[in-house]
């Protein structure tokens, strides 16, 4: 919804999930970073902001910080509008102005040899819909889908119904990959995909712009 709009990223460490596509391990897999208080996450963003006004609460998995709601409480106060990118695992109440939910399925379960135990972890954690209906009915919300396959797409229509069906404008598509190679092969059968269930084509703009580099 927000695609091209000038705002502040702010990266959590830390994940309830192994995703097997995941691009940001060092939020997860091996999770990375100092710990920072409250108010120096506040002065920063208000340094890097440049005058604009949105704030993107990303990870890892946002939702499993503790102090998450004061932290949006704190950014809030400051005029922000406040983004929240989430698997739709766990639920907070918060000061959010935007929760963009990407619930994962089966084509995110990691190996048992790249996992180990994670594996049945990740599995038994990523299907909570009664969490995704709570954030939904409480918050302004896009849903987003990562699709590897065009198969993919009937364990999202089965989601989506359990869901209620959603207006078709709030559900986003998006392409697994890291490269514009692979991305660009996804887009020949997903752009078509959107047109044909009414949903939105949602590119993957930070790695045709900077390619898979962190921090873009």
């Amino acid at each position: 919804m927000l695609t091209g709009t000038q705002s502040v990223f702010v990266r959590t460490s830390g994940c309830n999930l192994r995703c097997d596509f995941c691009d940001t391990p060092f939020a997860s897999w091996k999770p990375q970073g100092d710990s920072m208080q409250i108010e120096e996450i506040v002065h920063r963003i208000q340094e890097a902001s440049g005058g604009a006004k949105h704030v993107v609460l990303t990870g890892g998995e946002p939702m499993i910080a503790k102090d998450l709601a004061e932290l949006c409480e704190k950014i809030r106060s400051g005029g922000f509008h406040i983004t929240i990118e989430t698997a739709g695992t766990v639920f907070q109440e918060v000061d959010c102005q935007l929760m963009s939910i990407s619930p994962k399925f089966g084509n995110s379960d990691p190996t048992v040899a790249r996992a180990g135990d994670w594996r049945q972890r990740h599995i038994a954690t990523r299907y909570q819909p009664e969490v995704v209906s709570k954030l939904i009915s409480g918050y302004d919300f896009q849903l987003k889908f990562v699709l590897d396959v065009p198969e993919d797409m009937d364990e999202i229509l089965g989601y989506l119904a359990v869901l209620g069906q959603p207006a078709g404008n709030r559900v986003l598509l998006m392409p697994q990959g890291v490269d514009q190679d692979a991305l660009d092969e996804r887009r020949h059968w997903l752009e078509p995909l959107c047109e044909e269930y009414g949903f939105v084509f949602c590119p993957r703009m930070h790695i045709e712009w900077y390619g898979n580099r962190r921090g873009t």
